[in-house]
């Protein structure tokens, strides 16, 4: 991946970018929660694009955030309808969409509200609601978040990231050490995204997606329901890494690669 020539920019209607692969396909990655909504780079690319590798010869892949500036109030569908309005005047119609995480929330809006802009669907490490557990520690993250506490933010995040194995305490310490980095002084934005989760609950429209859908993740996720949010959805295919939870895409990077191809290019 660090081979790849990236760009990176904002799209007509503000929405931040990082563009990668030389194919002739088109994929837009939701990105997971964000506090920045500035074009990603650096070692925060080079993490949440590592499952991407097996793709670049085939896609041209964007990795896409949401506007900066969002006013409060601003729902997962306003967000969604927002990416529809870059695919449609800039990429020229039907793509393949990765949402992961928030984004695949997201993402689950954009195929309900716009089924003519989806090619195919993969949902990483997402579902149609939070657990209620992981609502009450998404809201306690934004609280911090609001005081400035953001290395005490990004702790509390890594702790339902990795719950269990000798790894998890060398990952928490690490995310609160990159707390600055990833969360800036003004979190409006990502408090806003965390609202806006808080809210969502698609239980009874997920069979309103019709493209080919993929729903991927940990059989342990803390944040999502992913296996019953697979039920959900008309003919959808689910991979569920057991023994692992929102952390499945890291965890199994390569893997997690594979299936996303195999389905994508199938």
């Amino acid at each position: 991946m660090a081979r790849q020539k990236v760009t990176t920019g904002y799209s007509a209607n503000g929405l931040p970018y990082a563009c990668i692969g030389d194919g002739t396909r088109k994929l837009v990655v939701f990105e997971g929660l964000d506090f920045r909504h500035k074009p990603p780079s650096g070692m925060m690319l080079r993490m949440s694009t590592g499952y991407l590798r097996g793709l670049t010869n085939d896609y041209r892949i964007y990795i896409v955030s949401r506007r900066p500036g969002l006013p409060q109030g601003y729902s997962l569908k306003d967000m969604a309808d927002d990416y529809s309005v870059m695919i449609k005047n800039e990429l020229g119609g039907a793509v393949d969409i990765i949402g992961v995480s928030t984004g695949g929330a997201i993402a689950q809006h954009f195929a309900i509200d716009h089924p003519d802009l989806v090619r195919r669907l993969v949902l990483a490490m997402t579902g149609f609601r939070l657990t209620d557990e992981a609502r009450e520690l998404q809201m306690k993250v934004g609280e911090l978040a609001r005081k400035g506490k953001r290395r005490a933010a990004s702790a509390l995040l890594a702790t339902a990231i990795i719950r269990k194995g000798a790894g998890k305490h060398l990952f928490r310490w690490f995310m609160g050490l990159m707390g600055p980095f990833m969360i800036p002084g003004d979190a409006s934005d990502g408090i806003v995204e965390i609202e806006a989760e808080d809210r969502h609950d698609l239980g009874d429209r997920l069979d309103r997606i019709k493209a080919h859908t993929l729903v991927i993740g940990g059989e342990e996720d803390f944040f999502y329901p992913v296996r019953e949010t697979a039920a959900k959805i008309p003919g959808a295919r689910l991979v569920l890494y057991p023994d692992l939870g929102h952390n499945a895409m890291f965890a199994r990077s390569r893997q997690f690669g594979e299936e996303i191809r195999a389905f994508l290019l199938s």
